[in-house]
């Protein structure tokens, strides 16, 4: 099996970033418009539409606000396994380490899933960084 890390830091409060990753359902508006184009809920999954056409139905395993780390898994005819899990840390200068893990079957699938989540976690940078939120009106009070 394929283990992916992505593992960068993002220009934003932990507390912002969670509030964030946590909502589930507003994955294109709040935490990677651009790569994710729609959600849609359908029960404890949501279906996800990517910038370059693929759909993705993503069930929600956990979601544990004390440790700041959601875990979702996708089921399909061309995926023999998919999890991933992804989980917010405060580093000391008040920006955030956004640690996400993908573990996938069949390995041949890693490249493709490894650009994806390349592309995701730059559109994460983009629409969390705290520039972004003050360019936008949106500041955040916290240091």
């Amino acid at each position: 099996m394929a283990s992916i890390y992505k593992d960068i830091i993002i220009d934003a409060h932990p507390d912002d970033v969670w509030d964030a990753v946590r909502d589930f359902g507003a994955v294109h508006t709040r935490l990677a418009p651009g790569f994710v184009l729609d959600t849609k809920l359908d029960g404890d999954a949501r279906i996800v539409t990517f910038a370059n056409g693929s759909v993705a139905r993503e069930t929600l395993v956990d979601c544990d606000d004390k440790r700041r780390r959601l875990v979702y898994a996708i089921a399909s005819e061309r995926l023999k396994q998919h999890s991933a899990s992804a989980q917010v840390f405060a580093e000391s200068d008040g920006r955030t380490r956004f640690v996400w893990i993908t573990d996938v079957l069949p390995n041949e699938i890693a490249p493709y899933i490894d650009a994806q989540m390349d592309q995701g976690a730059l559109a994460m940078q983009k629409a969390l960084a705290r520039s972004a939120k003050v360019a936008s009106g949106f500041a955040s009070d916290r240091a």
